[in-house]
């Protein structure tokens, strides 16, 4: 975890701890159930703790904020965030249950007392977020009309509520409908080749400046 330790140097030695055993957990879990991709395991610290706390460089999440993870398969990025962060709320959502199933294991036995994980479609939520999660999960015109409704518009943070996704490639053709948003490249934080490609993609209270 030495690249963890390089580029997160906030990061505490119990937070270390917790996603070494995490990385752990996932290789264990994903012997019986794929809840990531088999071909990148060996490169977890870089594919997808990094990949998923590389949301920390954009923001930092206030005591108390609720952030909702859109498809969150393996757990990625809402574990690893509500590690960092421990005061702000996650609940992690996907239409697996089999993964649902495996993740609350894993957040029990990580004693994550900040994240919830429920097997639920984000149609049949009742409740409002300041910030929703994903990794490339859909394409951002579909991302924007799915999350319509659930996303709270007062918040705390330096930047406005909304959607933040990390994604991956030329983003033009799927932005051409989105009229606010910000590109952050993750190469400008890491070095790794993983990440020439990589961005964040971040879309402010999307329902004040668009039709839908």
């Amino acid at each position: 975890m030495e690249l963890l330790k390089k580029y997160f140097p906030q990061i505490s030695e119990l937070q270390v701890e917790k996603l070494i055993l995490f990385e752990s957990l996932i290789k264990k879990w994903n012997d019986k159930i794929n809840l990531i991709s088999r071909k990148d395991i060996e490169n977890f610290e870089i594919n997808h703790l990094i990949h998923s706390l590389s949301i920390s460089k954009f923001i930092d999440f206030k005591k108390d904020n609720e952030i909702l993870d859109l498809g969150t398969g393996g757990g990625l990025p809402g574990i690893p965030l509500s590690i960092l962060f421990p005061d702000s709320k996650f609940k992690l959502i996907d239409r697996k249950k089999k993964k649902i199933n495996v993740l609350n294991e894993i957040i029990d036995e990580l004693g994550l007392n900040n994240v919830t994980a429920q097997n639920i479609d984000i149609i049949d939520l009742n409740h409002n977020y300041d910030f929703i999660i994903n990794r490339a999960v859909s394409s951002t015109d579909r991302l924007v009309k799915i999350c319509k409704g659930r996303i709270k518009f007062n918040g705390n943070n330096k930047i406005k509520n909304g959607i933040i996704c990390l994604k991956g490639g030329n983003l033009k053709s799927e932005l051409k409908n989105i009229n606010v948003f910000q590109i952050i490249e993750l190469k400008s934080f890491f070095s790794e080749i993983f990440f020439e490609t990589k961005k964040i993609l971040y879309i402010p209270n999307p329902y004040n400046h668009m039709d839908n």
